[in-house]
């Protein structure tokens, strides 16, 4: 009697395990709209001129229209790294303008975005 107890009981508690781990991999539904941004990076950084400024700039675009019309949030760093896509092409304007909206949607992001403003801004003149 005592046997089978435990057998059931590590039967039961291995059910229990397995629908909780169902229950983890089916709930999908993520906070932020991704797009190709993980890519982009992944391609900047292991192939080296791989994916130009001008081509980022088209993809980040093409995601965040997609994020919003999604109505998912535009993941933290995307409108930063636009706008060093913007400031790398000289787009100095459309480079503020994407800093500036990554400080507005991340505000502990701040004292890294100013960095990167002042630098854009530097590297212009």
């Amino acid at each position: 009697m005592n046997a089978k107890i435990k057998r059931v009981l590590a039967a039961s508690l291995c059910l229990v395990f397995v629908l909780i781990l169902a229950n983890c991999t089916v709930t999908t539904n993520d906070q932020y709209f991704w797009g190709s941004y993980e890519n982009l990076l992944y391609d900047m950084y292991i192939k080296p001129g791989s994916v130009p400024p001008p081509l980022q700039i088209d993809k980040l675009e093409v995601d965040i229209s997609k994020a919003t019309n999604k109505g998912k949030a535009i993941p933290p760093g995307v409108f930063a790294h636009l706008g060093m896509m913007y400031a790398a092409n000289g787009d100095i304007a459309n480079a503020t303008r994407a800093f500036n909206k990554e400080k507005t949607l991340y505000p502990e992001s701040q004292v890294l975005i100013d960095g990167m403003l002042e630098r854009a801004s530097r590297n212009v003149k």
